[in-house]
Formats: C-alpha cells, sequence, structure tokens
C-alpha cells in the first residue's frame, strides 16, 4: 500500500523535474569544427549531390542487369555468357554505361553485376 502511494509522488516529482528549462547555455560547438559559411555549404552540397546522383545511377543500373539476368535464367534455364548476350536476345536495348571511373563487373556463375571502380 505504500508502493502505491510512493509511486505517484515519485512520478509528479520526475515530471517536474523534467518540464523545468535549465537556465544554462547549450555549450559551443568544438572549436576544431570547420567553419561553415556560404562558400563551404554550397560546395559541400553540391559535391554531396553528385555522389549520391552516382549511387542512385550505380544502384539502377545494377537493379536493371540483375532483373535481365533473372528473365534470361528462367526462360533459358542458364545465366548468360556474358552481358553482351542479354543485348543480342532483346532481354535490354544496350548495356548502360557505368559513371566515370567505374566498369561493371560480371559473374556468369552466381549470375550477379558488380560496378567496381576501374
Amino acid at each position: 500500500m505504500k508502493s502505491l502511494l510512493f509511486l505517484p509522488a515519485t512520478a509528479a516529482l520526475l515530471l517536474t523535474a523534467c518540464s523545468q528549462k535549465s537556465d544554462t547555455p547549450a555549450p559551443p560547438a568544438s572549436s576544431s569544427a570547420t567553419p561553415t559559411n556560404s562558400v563551404n555549404a554550397a560546395g559541400g552540397y553540391l559535391g554531396a549531390l553528385a555522389r549520391g546522383q552516382q549511387i542512385a545511377v550505380k544502384t539502377i543500373d545494377t537493379t536493371s542487369l540483375d532483373k535481365a539476368i533473372q528473365m534470361f535464367a528462367v526462360e533459358n534455364g542458364r545465366n548468360p555468357k556474358d552481358l553482351n548476350e542479354l543485348v543480342q536476345q532483346k532481354y535490354i536495348p544496350k548495356l548502360p554505361e557505368p559513371p566515370y571511373g567505374t566498369k561493371l563487373v560480371y559473374d556468369a556463375n552466381s549470375g550477379t553485376v558488380k560496378v567496381v571502380s576501374q
């Protein structure tokens, strides 16, 4: 019975303590951080945007190729010998261009395509 009376009092005390705002300001950011200005922010944003686009292109290219390889395997009972066989048998219109500085690597045994750096 005593614990039942103690529980609401403790909860009220905790809620009161948590709802009070602290008068102390937040600690400043460390001085080792790079200062941000509009030039740094724009360059950082554009660089991140370009990297994101390259990653998206890699994902899209390998996804479409993986799907074509799966369709080929279902219809022919085997994986294609190379990626050009997918084009020759009209599973894809043409091989996608890998992003600059990368190449497509196809493993015929497992039927997987990867985008790797050159």
